[in-house]
């Protein structure tokens, strides 16, 4: 029997242990430690622990000294029998040192299934020991509880895909073979769309990071965990597009199932899934609100009963494929609730659901990056770009290129803000504002205020590759919310900003 120490120092012959949690802490649940003899040489050895009531996911991390050579192989047995329905979870041998189990994702090597209270056992092989050699093991044993389901150990967080501050693209809208993506097999015929073939796309797209937001299922989360580490410079987040009767939502960051059921006895209307998702603190993004909502789109429109409230929404798809400059598109939908007193991040999203079609197409189909959003992010990793999104520093560069930007700022006295950020002001005071475009040369600069167009800027045309604008904004002590939109040469949507906010705190 190991040596197993609980996440409160204690030791015990057999654990039983509290789950805390994991995401929250460095300390494992429960630690089992021991030692190995040559005489273990060709062998197995089971390291039971308890895994209490009310435990949604399994972590495993394990070292051992490898000194001579030394080799220990990694599986994991649940409660019942050996190879049985609910017995083995999986064998990794020697090749991850680190592995999780839960319901709805699992690291490559083990099966996904519920996580049921009992006894575990983490089940070790041992190819290779020398006769004269001792070598000692350790297992760190997190749990994460069911009532935080998204609190994913710091243990299974790739790291920084990139270090530093910076401004991040990617596509937030779009789906694969996991629910209604679809694309031509080798022969031509139609089938469900792997996953694989959407980030490849997205990767040749130049792209830093995408959601793929399955309708209503997590089937493909096991899958995003088996290609991130393959996709080093592409982040891939988890995501499910919430379709519903009444409207669409995406949800980013999830590791577990939403109940999607809204009109039903166990969710009876959008408030009461959005409360769920907001005590799960997941990230809430409308969906191509502005959509009909029949038989030609059934449940597409934003139409929730009673009406939903929407500060417990973080965003809004502004843009949606290609229908920037079209009466289908989510602005004025987002302009509206804005006046309405709702903070919200517009973004942008593809929508694909066909990844290998991505050459040489109309501007209205459904191209994975276009449109892209584009985020100010502390660094290329999930938690970065999620706060990114709430923070509000985005802009949407509608037609997907490489190299279009939009940066705004406002400042009064000391204090500066972003886009995404609140100044107070005074009546009679001004605010002076900075804009940078690129890439946009021949376009024209549209200065928006509470969604009317204001002429703040005298010379709005865009004459060189890099342009910078500096204007002001008297303020009447109201509240009020400003954002730039760049249109280009030819006088379409081109990038679409995020606006700054005035007296709003």
């Amino acid at each position: 029997m190991p040596l197993i120490t609980h996440a409160n120092g204690n030791t015990a012959s057999t654990p039983t242990a509290t789950p805390a949690n994991a995401a929250s802490t460095s300390a494992p649940d429960l630690t089992l430690e021991g030692h190995i003899t040559g005489r273990d040489n060709k062998t197995y050895r089971e390291l039971p622990f308890q895994v209490p009531e009310g435990i949604a996911r399994i972590t495993v991390e394990f070292d051992y000294d490898r000194a001579d050579k030394t080799t220990i192989d990694l599986g994991l047995i649940g409660p019942g029998p050996f190879l049985g329905r609910d017995g083995f979870r999986g064998w990794s041998g020697g090749n991850k040192r680190v592995f999780t189990v839960s319901a709805a994702d699992v690291t490559p090597s083990y099966l996904a299934g519920a996580v049921p209270a009992g006894e575990w056992k983490v089940l070790l092989g041992i190819p290779n020991i020398r006769a004269d050699t001792q070598a000692s093991y350790r297992a760190r044993i997190r749990f994460t509880r069911a009532d935080q389901p998204d609190a994913i150990p710091a243990v299974l967080a790739p790291p920084p895909l990139r270090a530093g501050p910076g401004w991040y693209r990617g596509d937030l809208h779009m789906h694969t073979g996991h629910s209604d993506g679809s694309c031509a097999s080798q022969a031509g015929a139609k089938v469900p769309c792997p996953l694989f073939l959407t980030a490849q796309a997205a990767s040749a797209a130049g792209l830093d990071f995408i959601a793929v937001t399955e309708h209503n299922t997590v089937s493909h989360l096991a899958d995003l965990r088996e290609l991130q580490p393959y996709f080093d410079r592409l982040l891939l987040i988890p995501g499910i597009e919430i379709t519903t009767f009444q409207g669409h939502a995406n949800v980013f960051g999830t590791y577990a199932p939403v109940d999607f059921r809204v009109g039903s006895a166990a969710v009876p209307d959008w408030n009461s899934l959005l409360r769920t998702l907001q005590q799960r603190g997941v990230p809430v993004s409308i969906n191509h609100p502005i959509r009909p909502s029949d038989e030609r789109c059934m449940g597409c429109g934003w139409t929730p009963t009673p009406a939903a409230d929407l500060s417990r929404v973080q965003m809004v798809e502004a843009v949606n494929g290609g229908d920037a400059d079209t009466p289908g598109s989510g602005i004025a939908f987002w302009q509206r609730e804005l006046n309405a007193g709702h903070r919200l991040t517009g973004v942008g999203g593809s929508d694909n659901h066909d990844a290998p079609t991505q050459a040489e197409e109309p501007f209205g189909a459904s191209r994975i990056g276009r449109p892209t959003t584009v985020v100010r992010a502390r660094e290329l990793s999930m938690a970065a770009i999620l706060d990114g999104l709430r923070a509000g520093e985005v802009f949407v560069d509608v037609r997907g290129t490489k190299d279009r930007a939009l940066s705004l700022s406002a400042a009064h006295g000391a204090r500066e803000v972003a886009m995404g950020g609140d100044l107070a002001l005074k009546s009679g005071e001004q605010a002076r504002l900075w804009l940078q475009v690129r890439g946009a040369a021949g376009g024209k600069v549209e200065v928006i205020v509470d969604g009317a167009m204001a002429p703040l800027i005298a010379q709005p045309a865009i004459g060189s590759a890099e342009q910078s604008f500096d204007f002001r904004w008297r303020s009447d002590g109201a509240r009020h919310w400003l954002r730039v939109d760049v249109r280009d040469a030819q006088g379409r949507l081109a990038l679409v900003g995020n606006p700054v906010y005035f007296n709003w705190r």
